[in-house]
């Protein structure tokens, strides 16, 4: 078992720190708010410390997990006096699981490098529910040796963990899954949004059609909320737009071309326009009622 420090306690690091204690990890938090760091604490035992650069020293953590909101929010909680990267011993590595660009990936991992620290870019899928049933697929960046050291901590949260190439490739693999989810959800959308239109039984048809090609993780799981105009299950449009920024930020760079999920930014963008910035990202069916 390993002493592990994590960084950011949301709706995915509460329940993701919580399984690396289950399991037996000694787990010192960090958040932003204390007030949360404190409830976990109280639920789950360990520690909690003041800020990142105490969580790693206070623990004598050899793995810094963190699972923050944007690139700025990575870089607050790895650099300066009190970021994780300060008090790290050389050896440790530090692994992330949040959805950032490759470039702030690079950037970071640039500077572990240079104190003689791993780093392994380690974004989830699976939602919160993934999280907190500890079964999220995780796309893993960065040297083999790091990951080889890292995969074993993170399979207390992880149905499949992969490393798909050197630092930075985890963060282009999660683009990939955010592409194909806007895809999904919109096409899922105009479905049962079209079916209603019909005067068909959604539920209904969803069972006969989810069982063919049309089938999808997105419709099993969410056509039942989406007919009853239910948007609570976490992921809101407001941090789906953040990945989606990335990634067509990314495609302009590389020259790929997106143009569905172009569109469906913008259709999410609507949705924020509705005061949907906080609904999960299968409200895309609200435009399309009217």
């Amino acid at each position: 078992m390993s002493k592990v420090a994590f960084l950011g306690l949301g709706v995915m690091g509460f329940p993701m720190a919580g399984h690396l204690a289950a399991k037996g990890h000694q787990v010192t938090v960090y958040n932003r708010s204390p007030a949360k760091a404190e409830a976990w604490v109280a639920k789950h035992g360990g520690d909690r410390a003041e800020n990142p650069a105490q969580a790693v020293m206070q623990s004598g953590a050899a793995f810094v997990m963190a699972c923050v909101g944007n690139d700025n929010d990575l870089r607050s909680v790895c650099l300066g006096d009190a970021g994780a990267f300060a008090g790290m011993a050389k050896g440790a590595v530090f692994i992330d699981h949040t959805t950032v660009s490759a470039q702030v990936t690079r950037e970071l991992a640039a500077e572990a490098a240079a104190r003689g620290l791993g780093y392994v870019d380690a974004p989830v899928s699976g939602g919160q529910a993934g999280a907190e049933n500890g079964v999220l697929s995780v796309m893993c960046g960065g040297s083999a040796a790091d990951y080889a050291r890292a995969e074993p901590v993170i399979a207390a949260y992880a149905r499949i963990c992969r490393r798909i190439g050197d630092v930075g490739a985890g963060q282009l693999a999660k683009m990939m899954n955010q592409i194909c989810i806007a895809g999904l959800m919109q096409g899922l959308s105009e479905a049962l949004a079209f079916g209603e239109k019909a005067g068909l039984d959604g539920a209904a048809v969803v069972e006969v059609i989810s069982q063919g090609a049309a089938g999808s993780w997105q419709m099993v799981n969410r056509h039942k909320t989406m007919l009853a105009d239910q948007f609570n299950h976490g992921f809101a449009v407001d941090w789906m737009r953040k990945d989606l920024g990335i990634c067509l930020a990314t495609a302009e760079e590389i020259g790929a071309q997106l143009p569905v999920t172009a569109l469906v930014d913008q259709f999410y963008k609507d949705v924020q326009l509705m005061g949907g910035g906080r609904f999960d990202t299968s409200s895309l069916i609200k435009r399309l009622r009217g």
